[in-house]
């Protein structure tokens, strides 16, 4: 379960495209992308909003994490669904993730280390988790990087990086999971991240939210072929923690 599930009430969502087979839109940090049998009857969800906004049936084609803010398609009508999803299972869909993280990430690099499912994490043996590993890639690509003078544990200062990281596979929390596998934990993520980190954030700079932006889809039409690129903005809470990063440099 998630942990920063803040209640938030959202404006009209931003339509980012839309034809007569597709809509695009940004989704805004917080908000579920649809119910479950754990989600409170009265919690807005972007399914319903979204529906309710354009006044179309909506076919789901993939998800994003409630922290994660972004790009999200979803399908007007079945045939196009289910084209959108031979896309996504043959990874035709080139998707481009924003973050920032904790310490100093290399260039760029391919992290390339195999995942659990999502609901054996609790409750598995070490054996079974073994067998359940599932092979799972995620390109990064360092933007840029900053320091602060933060003390943290034996350092005087702290490090972060702004990074773009493309997955190659769709693991559940899989940039999450990776990044804090390889010691560069996202600021803001509650369950996979730095605590001492994701709190500096909050208490100096009121930064509340997990800074990662699911930036950019690309892929082919399903119905027209032609190239579609769709971009999100990083959004306000993002820019103004760059704008603190940069201002606040060591």
């Amino acid at each position: 379960m998630e942990s920063d599930r803040p209640q938030l009430e959202f404006p009209p969502l931003t339509i980012l495209y839309c034809d007569e087979y597709l809509v695009a839109v940004d989704k805004p940090a917080g908000l579920l992308v649809h119910r479950s049998d754990a989600t409170p009857g009265d919690e807005p969800v972007l399914l319903r909003l979204l529906r309710d906004q354009i006044g179309r049936f909506l076919f789901p084609v993939h998800r994003l994490d409630r922290p994660t803010s972004g790009v999200i398609v979803y399908a007007l009508d079945s045939k196009t669904a289910a084209g959108m999803n031979k896309l996504f299972s043959r990874r035709q869909v080139l998707k481009t993730y924003r973050a920032i993280v904790r310490g100093w990430m290399g260039d760029d690099g391919v992290i390339d280390l195999p995942l659990r499912e999502r609901f054996n994490e609790e409750w598995e043996t070490y054996e079974q988790a073994s067998r359940s590993l599932q092979p799972a890639r995620t390109r990064f690509r360092t933007l840029a990087r900053f320091e602060v003078p933060w003390p943290t544990g034996q350092f005087e200062t702290s490090r972060y990086s702004m990074i773009e990281a493309r997955p190659e596979t769709g693991r559940w929390h899989q940039i999450r999971r990776h990044l804090n596998r390889v010691a560069h934990p996202i600021i803001g993520d509650h369950r996979h991240g730095d605590h001492r980190h994701n709190r500096k954030f909050a208490h100096e700079w009121n930064i509340q939210r997990m800074l990662l932006v699911a930036e950019r889809l690309e892929f082919a039409h399903p119905h027209t072929q032609v190239a579609l690129t769709i971009t999100a903005p990083l959004g306000p809470d993002f820019h103004h923690a760059l704008q603190l990063l940069q201002k606040g440099q060591a």
